[in-house]
């Protein structure tokens, strides 16, 4: 089967989004690490666009690529080849960078959210002496709606999930992989038409988000966060079952423009409904109708995406292959150095429409940086989620798509 450079593709820009949306955090009003002296909700509208469905998607296309990755490590192993295993390899990928981040890449995170600082009487002890109250999981930090949590995973909270998804679908090939195959058949059978494609998905995010997300909200802390797993992991393991499945991706391909159509009718419901709604408590009925439309948006937007990107089809490239070893990287420091420039920019009272463009465009360019030493240094590479020694050669164009 041939390498899927669609969803490369679609993995890349998905990761790329998170940089614009993370700058965004710091001027809209919702809860953040740092804020903008300038923050307001004028550019929440255009953060509704992707809010629904963005990790939703990379949540799918991670399951694709745990399928590919899966039937690889097989296909080696049944062909007398080294015998590398697949969740050992992927564990190392996943929880060597989750650890080192947690320990090394997000406490300026939480060292900046101190000096910006909703706690009573901020922080002044220097960065070294909080790293080690860090380490020390110090529960000491504290305002009227909590204390901060210490130590923290933040942004890479993505990753954990990932992992525990991962483990999760590799125990269920391992002990049933006859009732596997048979739920992928069916799913196959399922959202093949067009009117399947659409309309069960959306189903299960709105039953899932009226049911769940009152009950347990979103924390990302793993072990409370009921809401998330059955939507994180329900659209992991959609991806997952349909990898192989050609006429799944040729259904996302037909009704590509009706997706479009219906994310932005969504998009605007749901951007009107928070407007009329800002500082008063809607209708419990309406509540629940604006729950299913969240649902609507979440899965026709990458719905619309996958299909779009299944059409045109994008095909290998030095730049495709290039960004797909970065991302991850990138991906890792982004935030820390969003925060970072973010709070020390404030001294500048730069515009926010000056400011939030530089922040972006440094943003992309120290995170580029980071990577092109961490990636010529053998022993960060295993830290940044990249393999110790450097390939040789490029990925060829016919190896199993890795899109994550």
């Amino acid at each position: 089967m041939q390498r899927r450079h669609d969803l490369d593709w679609v993995r890349v820009c998905a990761f790329g989004l998170l940089v614009l949306y993370h700058v965004g955090m710091y001027y809209v009003t919702w809860d953040w690490h740092v804020k903008s002296p300038a923050a307001s909700d004028a550019l929440e509208p255009f953060m509704m666009l992707s809010s629904p469905w963005r990790l939703s998607l990379l949540f799918l296309v991670s399951g694709t690529a745990t399928a590919f990755l899966l039937g690889k490590a097989r296909s080696a192993a049944d062909a007398g080849g080294t015998r590398t295993g697949f969740l050992g390899p992927r564990s190392w990928r996943l929880l060597v960078p989750l650890v080192f981040g947690m320990l090394v890449i997000v406490p300026p995170q939480a060292y900046y959210e101190l000096l910006d600082s909703r706690y009573p009487g901020g922080y002044h002890d220097g960065y070294l002496a909080f790293w080690g109250r860090y380490l020390a999981a110090d529960g000491s930090f504290c305002d009227d709606d909590g204390c901060l949590r210490l130590p923290t995973w933040n942004h890479l909270w993505f990753v954990a999930y990932l992992w525990v998804y991962t483990v999760l679908v590799w125990a269920l090939t391992r002990c049933a992989p006859a009732a596997i195959q048979r739920m992928s058949d069916r799913l196959a059978a399922v959202l093949a038409s067009n009117l399947g494609i659409l309309l069960w998905p959306v189903l299960f995010f709105a039953a899932a988000r009226i049911a769940l997300i009152g009950t347990f909200g979103s924390t990302h802390a793993l072990i409370d966060d009921g809401y998330n797993h059955v939507q994180y992991f329900g659209i992991f393991l959609l991806g997952f079952l349909v990898a192989r499945c050609d006429a799944v991706w040729r259904a996302f391909v037909r009704v590509r423009w009706a997706a479009l159509a219906l994310w932005l009718i969504s998009w605007a419901s749901i951007v009107l409904y928070f407007s009329a709604f800002a500082d008063v408590e809607p209708p419990q009925w309406l509540r629940i109708v604006m729950r299913g439309a969240w649902g609507l948006n979440q899965w026709c937007a990458i719905a619309a995406i996958l299909g779009f990107a299944r059409r045109w089809n994008p095909g290998d490239s030095r730049a495709l292959r290039y960004l797909s070893q970065a991302v991850f990287p990138v991906y890792i420091l982004h935030q820390t150095i969003i925060v970072l420039l973010a709070y020390n920019a404030q001294r500048f009272e730069l515009p926010p429409l000056l400011e939030g463009p530089a922040l972006v465009v440094l943003t992309l360019g120290l995170c580029f940086a980071g990577y092109e030493v961490v990636r010529r240094v053998p022993p960060l590479r295993p830290l940044f989620g990249l393999k110790r020694n450097a390939p040789t050669t490029h990925p060829s164009a016919t190896r199993d798509p890795q899109p994550s």
